[in-house]
């Protein structure tokens, strides 16, 4: 070994050790007679000392020394004196004075600074990422992935779950997103696909006899990205037989619970998961990914304004339209051209704008029409705006924002608008996770572009018992037991009660527009499987990459993944995708003729 202790492990009760240490050079600082440099590893960093009256040969090479050179040093830890520790740093109350050096390599000087955080192009990021990945920050983020991910091992082996892997190389069936495929050269012409999720497989391991399995999955999905999306991402994927919808809920709420406490147990997170239906999210916070960190609600002002003077209103309801809105704690001061931002923010995301209202200080039965400030106050009875302001409970120091439009882009719109207020008056909790479980999905959502059935997650989840009844006579009523893990505004997961029943599968399939054809050749072998004694199962896909971005505070997964693609699906480490050689596509027996 080249070191006999790491970096950032040496504290006080080493004192007089004589020690060797290896590492990166992170800073150098020279002091007149004194050369100090901050040596780095992936323990942590350590101040060297280089006094030419210990070592004068050390201390020429030291002179010598750049930035993210490789060393290997001997020498004495000591205190620092008083008045001269690092509070910054765990090992700044000692340092190492030097007796030996060695140079191990040598290093160009760098694109951009490691030592540093700074601003730097991403892409410049990723074409040096072994660079990247030197940084403290990355080094943190890549760790706390594993302590994660070792978490989730240690709970799930305890709870009597079996790891299996299941294959990369797998048949194309659809997932909600396009597949990766791969030419196969031994037959011609035909393919395999990247797995989207290991669905099929370890549903089939359920009617295999393996009770509990789980897996932290690779998938790959072909869509357009962001910055929660990557290419290839990874989950926590895991099925349970002989479940129902409460067990698996119970079990991911306690990993959950359970592995936060390891990894950040100063964070807040609550004793209990709401339960939230998929229509509650959708009324209250315009989202079936809600943040719960603050309590904005969204209120439905359809009824108050049915069959009033307002033509904006009455063209909406007519059209089969939603008014609804929020009110803003102690806002009425917003100036307009605050009310404007907001207002454009709702038009630059495809929504109609907002009406905005405020209050005199009295009480609502002494109200009257010019003690109401607002666009649509003199198109509307004078009873209508009490009746508003009753519902909303709109205070005199309060802001109240109305939205009207079709239930989708309204949803949405103020969605944004909720999220945009609780930042503006600081209501957000960064010290705290609310996780919460959004159930009782449809089952269906009907696609106006192609005019048929989609699944709202996908084809294998089983509807509640009493909507079977429901599948050929209105899919549209029927309630799937179905289920996201949601936390801060962002969906960790989803799961589902699967179908075991192939009779029940095959009407799911028949409602989204399958053909026979495509179910044979899709899905026979899962179908097939079902008949030969399926237990009744149920599970979950969680995403790892969301959860550790989430725990070390970061908006982007790609800053906890070690080797990300770009949001255009490029690589610039390696320069792919790339061309592969005339040789390689003659093997895949692709025609290259690239003439017209």
């Amino acid at each position: 070994m080249y070191k006999d202790i790491g970096c950032g492990e040496v504290r006080e009760k080493d004192e007089g050790k004589i020690l060797r240490f290896a590492g990166w050079v992170h800073k150098r600082r020279d002091h007149g007679s004194l050369v100090f440099i901050d040596l780095r590893d992936s323990k942590g960093i350590i101040q060297i000392v280089f006094d030419p009256s210990n070592s004068a040969d050390s201390h020429k090479v030291a002179l010598s020394l750049r930035s993210e050179w490789v060393i290997e040093v001997k020498g004495t830890v000591q205190k620092r004196i008083k008045g001269a520790e690092n509070p910054n740093l765990q090992t700044g109350n000692v340092e190492v004075i030097a007796t030996d050096i060695k140079i191990l390599n040598r290093s160009k000087t760098p694109p951009f600074e490691v030592n540093e955080d700074i601003n730097i192009d991403e892409n410049l990021r990723l074409k040096y990422r072994y660079l990247d990945l030197r940084k403290p920050k990355m080094q943190h983020n890549i760790k706390t992935r594993h302590i994660v991910t070792k978490a989730i091992w240690d709970y799930l082996h305890e709870n009597d779950f079996v790891q299996i892997e299941t294959p990369i190389l797998i048949k194309s069936t659809p997932e909600g997103a396009r597949d990766y495929v791969v030419p196969s050269r031994v037959h011609p012409g035909n393919f395999y696909a990247l797995p989207q999720s290991p669905q099929q497989m370890k549903q089939i391991l359920m009617v295999s006899g393996f009770e509990r399995y789980f897996q932290i999955a690779r998938c790959f999905r072909d869509e357009d990205l962001r910055a929660d999306r990557q290419p290839e991402h990874t989950q926590l994927d895991f099925e349970m037989s002989f479940v129902e919808q409460d067990d698996v809920l119970n079990l991911v709420e306690d990993l959950y619970k359970s592995l936060i406490r390891k990894v950040s147990p100063e964070t807040y997170i609550p004793e209990k998961f709401p339960r939230i239906t998929f229509q509650e999210a959708m009324d209250l916070y315009g989202t079936d990914k809600p943040d719960l960190r603050f309590d904005l609600k969204l209120i439905d002002f359809t009824n108050v304004f049915a069959n009033s003077d307002f033509g904006v209103f009455n063209k909406t309801i007519d059209s089969k339209g939603i008014i609804k809105g929020l009110v803003a704690p102690d806002c009425s001061s917003f100036s307009r051209s605050q009310i404007s931002e907001l207002n454009q923010l709702i038009v630059e995301n495809g929504g109609p704008g907002v009406f905005s209202l405020t209050r005199a200080n009295k009480k609502n039965h002494d109200l009257e029409v010019q003690d109401i400030k607002s666009a649509f106050s003199k198109f509307v009875d004078i009873e209508k705006l009490k009746e508003t302001i009753s519902v909303s409970k709109c205070r005199e120091n309060d802001l109240l924002l109305i939205c009207a439009g079709s239930e989708k882009i309204v949803n949405q719109s103020l969605s944004l608008l909720r999220n945009k207020i609780a930042e503006y008056l600081n209501l957000i909790k960064t010290d705290s996770f609310s996780f919460a479980f959004i159930v009782d999905f449809p089952m269906f959502e009907w696609n106006t572009d192609t005019e048929k059935w989609d699944a709202m997650h996908h084809v294998f989840t089983s509807p509640k018992d009493d909507h079977i009844k429901h599948l050929d006579s209105d899919p549209g009523q029927v309630i799937g037991q179905l289920f996201d893990l949601v936390c801060n505004g962002v969906e960790l997961g989803s799961g589902s009660i699967r179908i075991h029943n192939r009779e029940i599968q095959e009407k799911v399939f028949n409602i989204i527009g399958y053909s026979s054809n495509e179910v044979s050749e899709r899905f026979s072998t899962i179908l097939e499987s079902f008949e030969y004694g399926a237990p009744p199962h149920g599970g979950m896909g969680l995403g790892l990459d969301r959860l550790v971005a989430m725990l070390v505070g970061e908006t982007s997964i790609r800053e906890v993944i070690t080797f990300p693609k770009t949001q255009t699906a490029f690589d610039p480490l390696f320069d792919t995708p790339s061309l592969i050689s005339d040789q390689q596509l003659r093997e895949l027996n692709f025609d290259i003729n690239n003439e017209e």
